[in-house]
C-alpha cells in the first residue's frame, strides 16, 4: 500500500513529477498496491536546493528502488541526487535497482545525450565550481542505465508494461500474491452462509449437495493458496493430488 506514517515501505519510486506523476508513475504505484507491495512516493511538490532528510531516509529504508527515467528527468537536481543515493544504497546494502525508461532511450540516459545532454549543459554552467557533483550525477546515470530494466515507448501498451513491472518487482522482493484467492474465498464463504440458511429453511438433498459443493470449492481455494505460498516446484505438484483448484 502507499506509505503511511505507521507502516514501512518496501519500494521507493524515483520519478520526475512534471513528466509522470499523474500518468505512468501513478499507474505503476496502483499496480504495486494491488499486489500488496508498500511503496514510497514523494507527494511534496515544493523543491528546495537540497534533498530533504526524509527522502534520504526513505531511500535507505527501501528494499528496492524503481527509477522512472523520462524526457526531463535529468533537468531535476533532486532526481539526480536521488539516483546517486539509490546507487550508494545498492553498494552499501544490496538494494535492488529497477530502471524504467519511459519514452526515452536507455542510450540517452547512459550517455547523457539529447534532452539529458541539454540538461547537463545547464548543470555545468550553474554548478561551474562544483564539477565533482556533476560528475557524480553523470556516473550515476550511466551506472543506473546499465542495469537490466524496462522500456516504455509510444508503440507499446502501457498497461501491460506497468503490470509486468509490478510482477517483476514482486518476484524480486520474493513476494507471493494471494489477494485474488483471498477475495474468491471470502465470496464463496459468504455464499456458503446463504446456502446453509436456505438449506435449513428448505431441507432437501439438492440444497445440501449445492451447499457441500461450495464447501468443497472453498477447501480447494484454500489449498491452492497454501500451495502458492509454498512455491512448490513443478515436479512437486503431482503430490498435491485432487486438491488443486479446477
Amino acid at each position: 500500500m502507499a506509505k503511511s506514517s505507521e507502516e514501512k515501505h518496501e519500494v521507493f519510486i524515483c520519478f520526475r513529477g512534471e513528466d509522470t506523476r499523474n500518468t505512468f508513475t501513478s499507474h505503476l504505484n496502483a499496480a504495486l498496491r494491488r499486489l500488496e507491495i508498500r511503496t514510497y512516493i514523494d507527494h511534496d511538490l515544493r523543491r528546495g536546493e537540497e534533498i530533504p532528510e526524509r527522502l534520504l531516509r526513505a531511500i535507505k529504508d527501501a528494499k528496492l528502488s524503481v527509477i522512472v527515467f523520462s524526457e526531463n528527468f535529468a533537468a531535476s537536481k533532486w532526481c539526480l541526487d536521488e539516483v546517486v543515493n539509490i546507487l550508494e544504497c545498492k553498494k552499501r546494502s544490496n538494494q535492488i535497482v529497477v530502471p524504467v525508461f519511459y519514452r526515452v532511450d536507455p542510450a540517452v540516459v547512459r550517455n547523457q545525450i539529447g534532452s539529458y545532454g541539454d540538461a547537463f549543459g545547464k548543470h555545468e554552467q550553474r554548478f561551474e565550481g562544483e564539477m565533482n557533483k556533476v560528475r557524480k550525477w553523470r556516473e550515476a546515470l550511466t551506472e543506473a542505465a546499465n542495469h537490466s530494466g524496462w522500456g516504455c515507448s509510444l508503440n507499446k501498451v502501457e498497461y501491460e508494461i506497468v503490470e509486468g513491472i509490478a510482477k517483476d518487482v514482486m518476484e524480486k522482493l520474493n513476494h507471493v500474491y494471494v489477494g485474488d484467492l483471498d477475495e474468491q474465498i471470502r465470496k464463496f464463504e459468504q455464499l456458503a452462509e446463504l446456502q446453509e440458511q436456505y438449506y435449513n429453511a428448505i431441507t432437501n438433498v439438492e440444497n445440501l449437495q449445492i451447499y457441500q459443493s461450495t464447501l468443497e470449492r472453498i477447501t480447494q481455494l484454500k489449498m491452492e493458496r497454501s500451495i502458492r505460498l509454498l512455491r512448490l516446484t513443478p515436479d512437486m505438484l503431482p503430490y498435491v493430488g485432487n486438491f488443486r483448484s479446477r
